[in-house]
């Protein structure tokens, strides 16, 4: 099967609906492209790796720490929030 197409201004150019039905390809979804010895080109539909799991939020990370953990991170924060608003008192107003 051969199929044509004119490359557009922008040099862009739409991958045939067959051949996307073939590949199995969704809007939204990855292929790659790579030129073989002979000068053609292999187009593939890819799979990213699975995203990675939601980052907790702050308060679940404080919660998942001991008392003293927690009183070491508080201290922390609270003396960069004071060194980011000086003149403050770490209150972040005048």
């Amino acid at each position: 099967m051969k199929e044509y197409r004119i490359l557009g201004r922008k040099g862009r150019i739409t991958i045939p609906l067959c051949l996307r039905q073939k590949l199995g390809v969704q809007p939204g979804e990855v292929v790659s492209f790579e030129e073989t010895k002979d000068n053609a080109i292999l187009i593939r539909r890819e799979k990213l790796p699975a995203a990675p799991a939601a980052m907790p939020t702050l308060k679940e990370f404080l919660e998942s720490l001991s008392d003293t953990e927690q009183y070491a991170a508080m201290v922390h924060l609270t003396t960069l929030w004071a060194e980011k608003h000086p003149g403050t008192g770490g209150y972040g107003r005048k």
